[in-house]
């Protein structure tokens, strides 16, 4: 595997994102059960029973060259609370995809899916010197959609009939695919932009009840 994907641990005030292992199954499993994230037809989640499989394809694809799976760790519980990676690479135009990310439902809407990016954001554009950094979602994902909009990405098209969607409940309907990127020249608003965020959801931590 290229040095340039090599994957790294990173550590914030909310989470530490760590190399995916198979150690993190049962932590895992633990967390796709909170919400029954499976269910989400416009999203590939694995069920508790694909957990294994959908681990070993993750480092498949990390021994190929392709992906930078992680664990997401809770800070306060010290347990994975879901998955994200770098996948998509493209170690010769310095271009990443963000994806395959998801959490446990209780930390969604917390301040550990900003910090997570931040954290992804700031190694791909100061450490791996990237060009650009990609996101793509599914255009019914309108939780997702908001997400990555809120990081400052911007949206570059939509693919339409990009993909056959695998999920039973979806009856094999073709996903269209909503493109957003955010590129090196933008990183310092981009970032300014998070920590004001992150800023922002500590203080509010720190206020009295």
């Amino acid at each position: 595997m290229s040095q340039w994907i090599a994957p790294p641990s990173l550590t914030g005030q909310h989470l530490m994102l760590v190399p995916l292992t198979v150690g993190h199954h049962d932590d895992l499993v633990e967390a796709v059960r909170d919400g029954e994230l499976w269910n989400h037809w416009y999203t590939a989640i694995p069920t508790p029973e694909g957990m294994a499989a959908e681990i070993a394809r993750r480092l498949d694809l990390q021994a190929k060259g392709s992906m930078c799976p992680f664990a997401v760790i809770d800070a306060t519980s010290g347990q994975a609370v879901g998955m994200t990676t770098y996948m998509n690479i493209d170690a010769v135009n310095r271009r990443v995809e963000i994806g395959s990310t998801w959490y446990r439902q209780s930390v969604q809407r917390s301040p550990l899916n900003t910090e997570a990016k931040r954290m992804l954001l700031a190694h791909a554009f100061e450490q791996l010197n990237c060009i650009a950094v990609e996101f793509r979602t599914h255009f019914f994902n309108h939780q997702s959609r908001r997400a990555i909009e809120r990081l400052g990405a911007k949206l570059d098209g939509v693919l339409r009939s990009h993909q056959i969607n695998p999920h039973p409940l979806a009856a094999g309907a073709l996903r269209d695919s909503c493109v957003y990127s955010i590129i090196a020249s933008e990183w310092p608003s981009v970032r300014a932009h998070l920590d004001f965020q992150l800023s922002r959801s500590r203080l509010k931590d720190t206020r009295p009840c």
